[in-house]
């Protein structure tokens, strides 16, 4: 984290910044034009790579692996790693492995992700390993969606949760794989 500001600070002008209008209230609004703006690109893209068990049985461990390299152009402040698990996985019992500490760790419904606070410098990767049990009920190919999520923060924001982020509309960008398991009796 560089030159973080305080989060309550940031909060505070980032309100202020929303709740200015973009039209003043005595501007005419005749004529309406459309403006085309272009996608912001990632501060920084990663590649990513996901292992996972090829078979299990039911009711055991599915061991996941992402490596994430940080292709830039900038560092990573503001980055989460996880992603959808599949439906046979008990998110409840999801451990986790990394060497950042730190780490939070939060799931809903079949998402789960994880915050490691650590810049991400452009050729530099991270690693993260998930131990998923699945439920004895589970059957066929289980399918998981699991990479990196970045997003475009402005400096001091590198703190807030994904949700916050996702609410206040800041650019994110997802770089996943999907990988598969079959349940073996």
């Amino acid at each position: 984290m560089r030159y973080s500001l305080p989060k309550a600070a940031t909060l505070a002008l980032l309100a202020g910044a929303l709740l200015i209008p973009a039209v003043p209230a005595s501007a005419a609004t005749t004529a309406t034009t459309t403006a085309v703006t272009k996608a912001a690109d990632p501060y920084s893209a990663f590649d990513v790579k996901v292992k996972a068990t090829k078979a299990v049985k039911a009711g055991g461990k599915i061991k996941y692996t992402i490596v994430a390299t940080n292709k830039g152009p900038h560092y990573a402040d503001s980055w989460f790693v996880g992603g959808q698990f599949p439906k046979g996985v008990d998110l409840n019992k999801i451990r986790f492995g990394t060497s950042v500490k730190g780490t939070e760790c939060y799931g809903e419904g079949r998402a789960f992700y994880c915050f490691l606070p650590q810049v991400v410098e452009v050729g530099d990767s991270i690693s993260m390993a998930f131990d998923a049990p699945l439920k004895k009920s589970a059957r066929g190919t289980q399918t998981a969606t699991l990479g990196v999520v970045s997003y475009n923060v402005d400096q001091g924001m590198e703190n807030m949760s994904k949700e916050e982020l996702d609410r206040l509309g800041i650019p994110g960008f997802g770089f996943a794989k999907t990988v598969k398991t079959k349940v073996v009796r």
